[in-house]
């Protein structure tokens, strides 16, 4: 493990696994390194890539400073690059596909740039459930509560109550209230749940943007969405994939486009 030191003083933990080109992995929302599908993808890759997974800011090892702003994140991954050399590929899953997309636009450093599934769902459905959950959770936060913060969150995303409510109870969910203030980043991050356009048009470095065969249909129109605002884009369906992309199965497929 090594860290690296961003603009505003915020320290981010990362590690390298394997050697070659290098390839900067990007969590999406409750995940770091110890927690999340990068360090099982960066082993699958390592005989290929020199793989740098990192913990964004509030997360795992990484520090963080307040206030938090979608600039900070940015400059976070812009750190992570210029320590993976200066030039590398990046693959980002869910929101961290709009961290992903708006670092892209101002980093030179990215020379192709895949992402899976970012949660754009604005695009395919009403503003409301959206408000309604930015307004819940930033109340939530704000009151302290950070377990009901994670429920809040699952509940958003489709996760049945009684499932929730058995999580709440397990040894895991104690992880999880730990960094549950980084819900608010990726919903800043995500902008409403709309494709940052004005910022996607900026990305002209070849980009692949991929949604799963088994995930449900309003993901996969919005990872569709994504692709058509990115002006050098390819669409691809993984078949029999939900939104938990197994690494054997994302592994291939990344190495075709980034080798």
């Amino acid at each position: 493990m090594s860290f690296v030191t961003s603009s505003d003083g915020t320290t981010i933990a990362y590690e390298r696994s394997g050697t070659g080109p290098a390839l900067v992995l990007v969590d999406g929302a409750m995940c770091h390194r110890a927690g999340g599908p990068m360090r099982p993808l960066a082993e699958a890759m390592r005989d290929r890539f020199a793989v740098y997974a990192y913990d964004r800011r509030g997360r795992g090892e990484s520090s963080d400073t307040p206030p938090y702003a979608v600039e900070r994140e940015v400059e976070d991954l812009q750190a992570v690059v210029a320590a993976a050399g200066g030039e590398v590929g990046l693959y980002a899953v869910s929101s961290g596909g709009a961290l992903a997309i708006r670092t892209a636009a101002v980093e030179p450093g990215i020379t192709r740039m895949a992402v899976y599934e970012p949660p754009f769902m604005a695009e395919v459905g009403d503003d409301a459930p959206i408000e309604a959950y930015t307004r819940d959770l930033d109340a939530l936060l704000a009151a302290g509560r950070r377990g009901d913060a994670v429920a809040r969150f699952m509940a958003h995303v489709g996760i049945p109550e009684p499932v929730v409510a058995g999580m709440r109870s397990g040894p895991g969910w104690p992880a999880m209230e730990t960094i549950a203030p980084t819900l608010a980043y990726d919903d800043a991050l995500l902008g409403g749940g709309r494709v940052p356009r004005d910022i996607a048009t900026r990305v002209t470095i070849p980009a692949l943007v991929m949604s799963g065969g088994e995930c449900p249909e309003p993901l996969r129109l919005a990872a569709k969405a994504t692709a058509q605002a990115l002006p050098a884009s390819e669409f691809r369906i993984l078949e029999g994939q939900t939104h938990d992309l197994a690494p054997e199965a994302a592994a291939p497929v990344l190495a075709e486009f980034f080798g």
